[in-house]
Formats: structure tokens, C-alpha cells, sequence
């Protein structure tokens, strides 16, 4: 049976949101189409961290603030997805961190950073924005000494998204949004992955899009095409969801466990993905919250 958990909104405002991050007591996230990373508090007020809305891209690209992550010294990482780069923000000035444009095939998208600073980064595969259809693509593995290279151990991913560490630093788990399906890798003491498996498929055209992890090892996802969030367990079985209502949140992408405890449930939400000055014009994105029993404890991120 699954329990239902009802949500509470907890700010709006934004474009379109996504990454949902806690770090040192505060939760984090990206406004994609308005290139920034915000911090909001429990009142709701939201505070802009990294405004990148001035940045001048190499190749005139758009600045797009995806994926975020923070490495073991405290610094903010952030994919800055159609230029394909990482940036690194030390509190006070941004810059380059790991320069993909090599290696990537594709915008970059989500990313998640071990314990030693290891961080690997998922890649759409194909431009979606550009009216491209679905293929497969590597993981992205930025070492701890700054160096990248494709994870080719893994294989290719069918639009790998979300992406998570369990509590033991033991295994990775993507989203592998175009088959709605949870996949599972082990990862090896020098950082590679190999024993891939499903983790769970979650339904035809469901579309899981970011996740976390909680201590149990059970993923809470976004099912971007099914208007919820739910708790799965490896083998498939759903044992909670949440679903922010439609007509208020539009589209539940992506979710993080924070609070003091790690057992609040941050939901991103958003309307408009395609069209970019919509989204940022109309600002109806927002984020929504709900208790969960069990905690994310060490799991990443």
C-alpha cells in the first residue's frame, strides 16, 4: 500500500526550477532560465547566491544554471549546461572548474559530488531544445584533481538526469528519463562504476527526472510526465508518494531531502521548459515541501 503525503508550497517566483540541494543548513537550488542559484529559507524567502545572467559564454551559447553540487571544501559547483562547462563558485568570484566541451555530446545536465570530490555529471544525449530526437549517452567523471573523462565502464545512458550516492558511498543511482527507468551502478574505491542494473522501472512514460536518496537506500523521483513523486524501493515497489496539485505547481521535476533532520522533502516545480523567456517572464515556478519518515541521512547528494 502506498502512503500519500500531502505537500505544502513553500515559495514561487522562479522560472523553472530544479537541483535541489541542502548544504550547511541551507537548501539550495538552480533557476534555470534566469541562470542562478537560489537559497530559500524556511519563511520562503529566497536570496540569489550565483547570478550568472551576465556571464559571457565562449560561443555565444545561452547561460542555462543546471546541475549543483558542492565540493568537500565548501566551494559551489555548477553545470552551466549548454556551454558544457562546470563552473566553481568560492563565495566571492566564478570560474571554470572542468571544461566538458570535449567529452560531452550533448547540454549537460545534472551532477552529483562524492566524499573525496569526485563528481559525476549526467548529459540529456541530445539537444531537446533544438527538436532532436532521444539517444544514448556516457556519464561524465570529473576526478578529484580536476581532471575529466567519459565513463565508458557504465555504458550509455538513455537521457540520464537525476543522480544520486547511496549513505555507504557504495553505489549510483540515475534517472534514465526516455525508458522510465532507475538505474544502478556500483562504484569502486578509485571511482569507477561497473555491476549496472535496474533499480526500478517506474511506469511507461513517466519520465523520472531528478532524485535523491534516502538512508535506507530507497529513491524519492520526480516523474516529470506523472504529475507525482514517489519513494520506490529496488524491485519497483512504491511505498510513498507526494503530489503537488497541477494547477499551482504545473510539473513536479525534481526533489531533495533537507531540513535539520534531512526529513523534509524539497519539490521542484515549474510550468514552462521549453520556451525560456516564458518561463523566466511568467515566473511560476516554485517549491513545495512535505514530511517524510525516513531520513537521507549521509546519502549525496
Amino acid at each position: 500500500m502506498t502512503t500519500e503525503i500531502t505537500p505544502t508550497r513553500l515559495s514561487s517566483g522562479f522560472s523553472w526550477t530544479e537541483s535541489p540541494r541542502w548544504h550547511n543548513g541551507k537548501f539550495y537550488f538552480t533557476d534555470l532560465y534566469s541562470a542562478r542559484v537560489v537559497t530559500v529559507g524556511p519563511d520562503g524567502d529566497a536570496t540569489t547566491v550565483v547570478d550568472l545572467s551576465d556571464r559571457q559564454a565562449p560561443e555565444g551559447q545561452r547561460i542555462v544554471a543546471s546541475g549543483i553540487g558542492f565540493l568537500p571544501d565548501g566551494r559551489l559547483l555548477i553545470n552551466s549546461m549548454f556551454e558544457r562547462l562546470i563552473l566553481v563558485h568560492d563565495g566571492n568570484t566564478t570560474s571554470v572548474y572542468a571544461d566538458l566541451r570535449e567529452l560531452a555530446i550533448s547540454p549537460i545536465n545534472d551532477m552529483v559530488v562524492d566524499t573525496a570530490g569526485r563528481v559525476y555529471v549526467t548529459q540529456l544525449g541530445f539537444d531537446l531544445f533544438a527538436g532532436e530526437s532521444p539517444k544514448d549517452s556516457p556519464l561524465l567523471i570529473i576526478e578529484p584533481d580536476g581532471s575529466a573523462r567519459v565513463g565508458d565502464e557504465a555504458g550509455l545512458f538513455m537521457g540520464a538526469n537525476g543522480i544520486a550516492i547511496t549513505a555507504d558511498g557504495g553505489t549510483l543511482v540515475t534517472a534514465e528519463t526516455y525508458i522510465s527507468r532507475i538505474t544502478a551502478l556500483d562504484i569502486a574505491g578509485d571511482g569507477t562504476l561497473s555491476g549496472r542494473r535496474t533499480f526500478a522501472d517506474v511506469g511507461p512514460d513517466t519520465y523520472p527526472d531528478g532524485l535523491c536518496l534516502d538512508e535506507e537506500g530507497a529513491v524519492w523521483a520526480g516523474l516529470a510526465a506523472a504529475g507525482r513523486v514517489i519513494r520506490v524501493l529496488e524491485g519497483g515497489v512504491i511505498t510513498h508518494e507526494v503530489r503537488p496539485p497541477a494547477a499551482e505547481a504545473g510539473v513536479s521535476t525534481a526533489c531533495g531531502l533537507g531540513g535539520v533532520d534531512r526529513r523534509t522533502l524539497y519539490i521542484c516545480c515549474g510550468f514552462e521548459v521549453m520556451d525560456f523567456a516564458k518561463s523566466v517572464d511568467e515566473g511560476l515556478g516554485s517549491i513545495w515541501t512535505a514530511p517524510v519518515p525516513i531520513s537521507a541521512g549521509a546519502a549525496r547528494p
